[in-house]
């Protein structure tokens, strides 16, 4: 099996894909800024135009396993190129919405067809590049997310000063038409004739769908019992969903591959890193606000530090993961994060633009240092055949760490609690927990499974 593709296919493919990932994340980043004219335009409230946002992270993580799935089936670059046609006609329906329930159908199209693409991305970037530069090539598409997350509200805010809100969405179309016209280069499609376990499907997406909309239903007020209901309701789902995929020869959520120590401890350090990092990020803004008096502008120019330093920093640790343990960068990054994060609780009484400044370097810098190696690992230790489900477990633990963080900020603020030193606190913890998940990875007895388990990694590079 040829190791990564050939020079110059590469680089086409390599940009192909980074287009493809710019355009899910500016997707789903970008529309924030667009809410209160949504809702002035099509005379909503403001609650009710946040649906917008919503109904696309929670298509996302409904429909990100099963299409990692259904990628293995049809073919990586077949449903990835799928899935940017879909998002690219969903996105030119927009312009046709006059009602909010029009636009909500049209925003769960849109989030189909990012799932699709998104969910094989990181198995083609496993095609892309040679198994020595895996870690280089993941902390290329880190970079690409990072950026693309820093653009989007900038991007947003300038489009609605010329334009109308359906352009917002808009704005995301370039990326996908050049992916798709560089899509050739992408590695060949290697479809396999094995049937679709749409059963399991549908009890995957019922089971984050129930219990996401119920943890959401609790925090914003409604029925305590309705929405209890609603979670558990969810997680007797989650049970028979786990005890069905056991029995799977390929199923739809990656048991077999969780059952890995390594794999399971990887998991769980990336998605306490994601609530740790999205509980930082969205309670900021209303403690520098309200407590320390920053304009919105202030702020927005606050945390960009955290982004521009993960940029550096991610694709220096990728290249490093290469070459050294992702347990011990993991476990120094966190190490970092978490000191980072403690800084924001003993902030001084009138802090400068400096003194938030270099915390939100430091934190970035830390998180750079463990997503990329923790990506790599997760994705590198896979079988071929698997990575597609690797690839997707990692964007669906992403997309559920950033909606629980988002939830646990909704809820600290409902309690008075969102706006001082308890979420910076709080995102601590979490980021302790997994620099120690990525410590124990060092673990010699964890280092080394049986080979069956080993994917076609160099040896000196496998379970790090």
């Amino acid at each position: 099996m040829t190791d990564g593709l050939a020079i110059p296919r590469r680089y086409t493919a390599i940009a192909a894909v980074s287009f493809g990932t710019a355009l899910v994340v500016i997707d789903g980043a970008i529309a924030t800024v667009a809410l209160p004219t949504i809702a002035r335009d099509l005379a909503v409230d403001a609650s009710a135009a946040v649906l917008v946002v919503t109904v696309y992270q929670l298509i996302l993580v409904m429909t990100l396993l099963p299409f990692s799935t259904l990628g293995d089936r049809l073919g990586h670059r077949t449903l990835y190129q799928y899935g940017q046609a879909l998002f690219t006609g969903a996105t030119i329906l927009c312009f046709f919405a006059k009602s909010l329930p029009f636009l909500l159908i049209v925003r769960a199209a849109q989030a189909i067809g990012a799932a699709a693409a998104l969910s094989v991305s990181s198995a083609m970037i496993r095609s892309i590049y040679p198994a020595r530069q895996l870690g280089r090539g993941l902390g290329l598409n880190s970079v690409v997310v990072s950026s693309a997350a820093a653009l989007a509200p900038t991007l947003g805010g300038l489009i609605l000063g010329v334009a109308p809100w359906p352009w917002v969405f808009a704005s995301a179309v370039p990326f996908a038409l050049v992916s798709l016209l560089l899509g050739r280069a992408l590695p060949d499609p290697e479809p396999r004739q094995e049937p679709f376990d749409m059963l399991g499907a549908v009890l995957c997406a019922a089971m984050f769908g129930l219990v996401i909309s119920g943890l959401e239903a609790c925090v914003h007020g409604d029925s305590p019992v309705v929405s209890a209901a609603i979670v558990a309701t969810g997680i007797a789902v989650g049970i028979v969903f786990v005890r069905r995929e056991r029995q799977e020869p390929r199923p739809i959520m990656p048991v077999d591959l969780l059952a890995s120590p390594v794999m399971a401890l990887s998991v769980i350090g990336a998605l306490t890193a994601f609530v740790a990092s999205m509980t930082l990020l969205l309670s900021l803004p209303f403690r520098l606000e309200h407590e320390y008096g920053f304009a919105p502008s202030e702020i927005g120019a606050i945390i960009a530090p955290w982004p521009l330093t993960t940029m550096v920093v991610a694709p220096l640790a990728g290249t490093l993961s290469d070459r050294w343990p992702a347990g011990l960068l993991g476990g120094i990054g966190m190490g970092l994060a978490t000191i980072g994060l403690l800084t924001f609780t003993i902030l001084p009484a009138e802090p400068l633009y400096i003194d938030l400044a270099w915390r939100m370097a430091l934190t970035g810098a830390g998180f750079g240092l463990f997503l990329s190696p923790n990506a790599r690992l997760i994705v590198g230790s896979a079988p071929r055949e698997r990575a597609a489900a690797a690839g997707g477990l990692i964007s669906t633990n992403r997309m559920i760490g950033q909606t629980l963080g988002a939830t646990l900020v909704a809820a600290l603020l409902a309690l008075n609690l969102g706006g001082g030193r308890t979420p910076a606190l709080i995102a601590a913890g979490l980021a302790f927990v997994a620099g120690l998940c990525s410590l124990a990875r060092l673990r010699p007895a964890l280092r080394h499974p049986p080979a069956e388990e080993i994917a076609d990694v160099q040896p000196a590079q496998q379970l790090k």
